[in-house]
Order: structure tokens, then C-alpha cells, then sequence
């Protein structure tokens, strides 16, 4: 049964369906905006910030994808919303989808949804440093990894990194579906310069009280993983499934107050694990610049907004 079959039949008590999509991209304030907006007030999103339910065309890219087994367990993320609250849900992975946007518009037509673009060179250094903390990505040196970034899955080429790189085409295809005053797209620059500003201007785009307080946030920062068999050993021994791992677990409920317990492996892991980037090699950054000067060109004229000098690619040729 299709996604909009499944919205028609499903219980009156579990209709509830967003009334707007953070929809991308990863890396560029996505996080930060979801746990400012799910404070207010009117607004309620679901602790799972990724459900990710529409992006079925790229399960098979990753090693992640929904979680959820059923339309009806996607539904049912929604049902504490109050009566006097809009319901949202952020997706970063929405954007690169070919499929998400069309999926989306079939069940909320109504939806709006909010787009944020970051400079194409940043994004895929910030990127790359987030897949190998994940263990997406193996390899650590940047220019291997993009030099390497083919992926063939279940018959698909994909490029891992430039692909989330296709801005203007991506903008249009939510445009394809939305009439535009549904769709805000945000560039990550003023997000960050100006957070509160544009967090309101989110608000009212929401059509919610965008007076209400906004707790300025900077969520899920940019780390390097110092130790990926460090990293990986760690995980296994507090996640995984092994004797050696459910052992570890047992030694820590014991000693740890469940208090303390809560926080203990993110602690650990981010003071031996992982540390502030490098500066970033300005050589690499300048022919990543000149690979994606055209994706900038494009969204710009898009949006009609000079990104070129936004975003230093002015003299990039």
C-alpha cells in the first residue's frame, strides 16, 4: 500500500501528519534549528530527529535509513502534539532525495518545508569529518575521500559527497510540487551570523508567535575522530551485542549512578575520542571551490543572490 493510501486509511487518532519538513542539508544548522524550534511553545517535533521516511530512494546508499517499519509507527510520532500546536519533523536527507519531495507532497500538500544551503567546499569537509565519526567513511583524508567518493550499491552510482552538492536542482524539485511560499530556503551564512533574526523569520514563515523567546543553540559541532579503532572498539564494548560489550555494561550499572551513567559514553568519547578539526588545507578547499563554483553559480541565479561573493568564489575559475 503506497504512503497516501496508507494516510487515507489509517485511524482518525493517528492522522496527524506534519505540517512542515526541515528537509536538508546535514551539516548546516538542520540540528541546530530543530531543538530551537521544537522549544516553542506551538511547535511540537519528535525526539527521533531523522525518521526519514520518505527518502526510500536512498535506504540502499547508506547503512542508516528510517527506522521505522510502518507508516502507521511514523504516524504515531505525532500523536502528543497538543491540539494547539503545528507539528514538524527535520530530514536532512529530504533534500538529496529524487523521491522525498513528491512523496511529501502526496500525503501534506499543504506541508512547508525549509531548505538550508551551506558553501559547497565547507559542507563537504564538515561532511566528510561527520561520515568518518559515524564510520561511513574509512578513509580520513579528504582529498582521497572525494577523490574516492564513488559509491555502486544495488546497482546505483552514487557520489557520496557531490552529490548532496546539486542545490539548485534539489530547490527545484521541492518547487516542482510546492507552490513557493510554502518552501523557505535558508543560507547557512545568515543562520549563523544572524541565528535569532532568521529563527524568527522561521517563525513567522511557520505562521507561529515569533516573539517568543529563542534560545540561541549550536548543535552537533564539527569534531575529528582521533582514533577511528579507538572509536570502534569503544562503541563495541557499550553497544554492541558481545560478551565482552554486555560485561562492560553490567561493570558500569554497577559502579556508575544512573545519573552519571547517562552521559558516561559521550563523555568518554569526546575527550579521548575526538577533537577540534585541523585547519582546513586551503589548496584542497580552493579545488574543491572550482569543482562546485558551478552548483554555486546556479543556486545563486536560482535565488537570485550573488552567492559567488558571498561565498568567495569570485575569482574561482
Amino acid at each position: 500500500m503506497s504512503t497516501s493510501a496508507e494516510a487515507a486509511t489509517a485511524p482518525r487518532s493517528q492522522r496527524r501528519l506534519p505540517d512542515f519538513f526541515i528537509v536538508g542539508h546535514h551539516k548546516s544548522g538542520t540540528t541546530a534549528l530543530y531543538e530551537m524550534l521544537r522549544r516553542h511553545p506551538q511547535i511540537f517535533m519528535p525526539d527521533l530527529k531523522e525518521p526519514r521516511w520518505f527518502d526510500s530512494d536512498l535506504h540502499g546508499a547508506t547503512s542508516a535509513g528510517s527506522k521505522l517499519r510502518t507508516f502507521e509507527e511514523y504516524l504515531a510520532l505525532f500523536e502528543p502534539a497538543g491540539a494547539d500546536q503545528i507539528v514538524g519533523e527535520a530530514s536532512p536527507s529530504y533534500l538529496r532525495s529524487h523521491t522525498a519531495a513528491r512523496a511529501i507532497a502526496e500525503v501534506a500538500p499543504g506541508a512547508r518545508c525549509i531548505a538550508i544551503f551551506r558553501e559547497p567546499a565547507s559542507f563537504v569537509r564538515s561532511m566528510h569529518l561527520q561520515l568518518v565519526q559515524e564510520h561511513v567513511e574509512s578513509e580520513k583524508d579528504l582529498r582521497r575521500a572525494v577523490a574516492g567518493e564513488e559509491v555502486v550499491r544495488e546497482g546505483q552510482r552514487r557520489l557520496r559527497y557531490s552529490d548532496h552538492v546539486r542545490y539548485a536542482e534539489q530547490l527545484a524539485r521541492y518547487h516542482s510540487v510546492f507552490p513557493r511560499e510554502q518552501v523557505l530556503a535558508l543560507i547557512y551564512d545568515d543562520f549563523r551570523r544572524e541565528n535569532e533574526d532568521t529563527v524568527r523569520a522561521v517563525l513567522r514563515f511557520l505562521g507561529v508567535d515569533d516573539t517568543a523567546p529563542v534560545e540561541v543553540m549550536d548543535a552537533n559541532p564539527t569534531v575529528v575522530v582521533r582514533s577511528l579503532r579507538a572509536d570502534r572498539i569503544v562503541r563495541g564494548l557499550y553497544g554492541g551485542r558481545s560478551p565482552a560489550g554486555r560485561a562492560a555494561r553490567k561493570l558500569v550499572r554497577t559502579l556508575t549512578p544512573a545519573r552519571v551513567r547517562s552521559g558516561a559514553l559521550s563523555a568518554v568519547r569526546r575527550r579521548a575520542l575526538y577533537g577540534r578539526p585541523t585547519p582546513p588545507d586551503e589548496e584542497l578547499m580552493g579545488e574543491l571551490r572550482s569543482r562546485y563554483a558551478p552548483e554555486v553559480r546556479a543556486l545563486g541565479e536560482y535565488l537570485d543572490r550573488d552567492l559567488l561573493a558571498l561565498w568567495g568564489y569570485d575569482d574561482v575559475r
